[in-house]
């Protein structure tokens, strides 16, 4: 089977929380729907538009905010730029005034709660995640087109095959963890340097590296800000935030310094005591996934539910083993990258198509492999750890409370980037030519379980905790 070549860019993309494939996904559908009106110069002629949801983006999509990212993205708004700040007052206007700018240009009447229809009982055929956008014209005419949402904030048109960037014709086509080992073997080349050589075929080496350099200023942003921030979570399970008195705690109850960088200096300052490193990680990785369900700006790694898996364990490098360099920063990232779309190829990032194993499985994978190549493993090493870190979610459900990327999301990113340095650790001291386990054998056999789970156990909200935990809950 033939894939599009997927880009480090693909992987990590900067958006809004709290789900790539419930929001980030459905936004970017929004976008593409506009552009076509655009395109065939019919915005000005829209008289109304309607928006139906499918499956798991109907069951969930309250919660996961799809209704939000429609609405925003069929304003013309971008998920990387809009202040997160003026999400609520938009939508209240648009709520209340029952009017929508199209693309910014055009108004239009509408109405969330009539025009947005959640369609519990229906699925489509292609995948969980999908939506359909209808325009009828003043003229009587009408347009319509279908999107699916299928993980990571990847879209795909009803007819489209692509699944990842434009094409392009790559040094070293990569599918699966054997062709990157091969290539790797063949070359030479490290992970991080076979990656980098293939986003050298769609830009300057220079343009790659301080794209990275902004991803990681916005994960590391958005641990920061979440650190220090105390409240409840939004959504009405009364969740409450936990990085922000856990970070004041190993601050031994200090002010939080005023920029991040003194915040790191005030870290480093604390030792190097195995259960202040484990709470470190833990807080990391809470306070991007709190950022996350609050509406804030995370990174897809590779999707929202598990954002803080990579942030958390590339920050415990820097603070905890000399990775504060731009250069390292940028190798972690690379690596990663290129495990989280061999599974991507192979399998799913999807929660709606895999369950959690596809998502916080796959980030600590991801992970894994990156720390151990940023610590001194062969190539080897690397992919061992990524195949160790999979083996043990293998089977990992999706069964948000509430149907809201919290309980037991949030959670879930601290297991997983501990995994993740486990994992690491386990094949620094291993031999990997010995391993009777193969990163490929894992992703099959994710990629077997996933389509044999229950609907229920993939981010429907049907199933597990779901449905045998109180909604009222009280505060965590």
């Amino acid at each position: 089977m033939t894939y599009e070549p997927i880009s480090v860019f693909d992987i990590f993309k900067i958006g809004i929380g709290p789900s790539s494939s419930h929001t980030l996904g459905p936004w970017r559908a929004a976008q593409r729907f506009l552009q076509t009106l655009i395109r065939k110069n019919i915005l000005y002629q829209v008289a109304e538009v309607k928006v139906q949801l499918y499956g798991s983006l109907a069951k969930t999509g309250i919660g996961h905010g799809t209704d939000m990212a429609v609405q925003l993205g069929l304003s013309g708004d971008d998920p990387v730029s809009f202040d997160v700040h003026n999400i609520h007052s938009k939508l209240n206007d648009i709520a209340s005034m029952k009017k929508l700018l199209l693309a910014g240009l055009h108004e239009i009447d509408f109405d969330p709660k009539e025009d947005i229809d959640f369609l519990f009982t229906e699925t489509l055929p292609f995948h969980p995640n999908a939506l359909t956008f209808m325009a009828a014209l003043k003229n009587g005419e009408s347009i319509a087109e279908t999107y699916y949402s299928v993980g990571g904030g990847f879209v795909i048109k009803e007819g489209e095959e692509a699944i990842g960037s434009k094409a392009t014709q790559l040094p070293f086509p990569i599918n699966t963890a054997d062709d990157l080992l091969h290539w790797c073997i063949k070359t030479g080349l490290a992970i991080h340097e076979v990656v980098m050589e293939n986003e050298n075929a769609w830009r300057p080496e220079q343009q790659t590296k301080e794209q990275l350099l902004n991803i990681w200023r916005v994960m590391k942003e958005c641990i920061y800000r979440g650190c220090a921030v105390e409240g409840t979570l939004p959504g009405g399970l009364s969740v409450r935030r936990r990085a922000g008195g856990l970070n004041k705690r190993l601050l031994k109850d200090s002010a939080m310094p005023p920029d991040y960088e003194s915040w790191i200096t005030a870290i480093q300052k604390g030792g190097h005591d195995f259960k202040y490193i484990l709470d470190w990680v833990s807080c990391f990785a809470l306070a991007v996934n709190e950022e996350n369900a609050s509406f804030g700006r995370v990174v897809t790694a590779p999707t929202n539910g598990a954002a803080g898996v990579i942030p958390a364990v590339l920050l415990y490098y820097i603070v905890f083993n000399d990775g504060n360099s731009e250069e390292k920063i940028i190798r972690f990232l690379l690596t990663a990258s290129e495990i989280g779309s061999i599974f991507k190829k192979g399998a799913t990032i999807s929660a709606a198509m895999g369950g959690c194993q596809a998502e916080i499985g796959v980030s600590s994978s991801m992970a894994a492999a990156a720390l151990t190549e940023a610590m001194g493993g062969t190539q080897r090493q690397a992919l061992m750890a990524a195949e160790i870190a999979m083996e043990h979610h293998l089977g990992m459900t999706c069964d948000p409370i509430g149907g809201l990327v919290q309980i037991p999301c949030i959670e879930r990113n601290t297991m997983g980037a501990i995994k993740a340095i486990t994992a690491s650790q386990l094949a620094l001291q291993s031999m990997p030519d010995y391993a009777k386990v193969s990163l490929d054998g894992v992703i099959k056999t994710m990629w077997d379980t996933a389509q044999d789970m229950h609907s229920k156990y993939k981010e429907t909200a049907d199933g597990g905790l779901a449905v045998n935990v109180p909604l009222s809950l009280p505060e965590c």
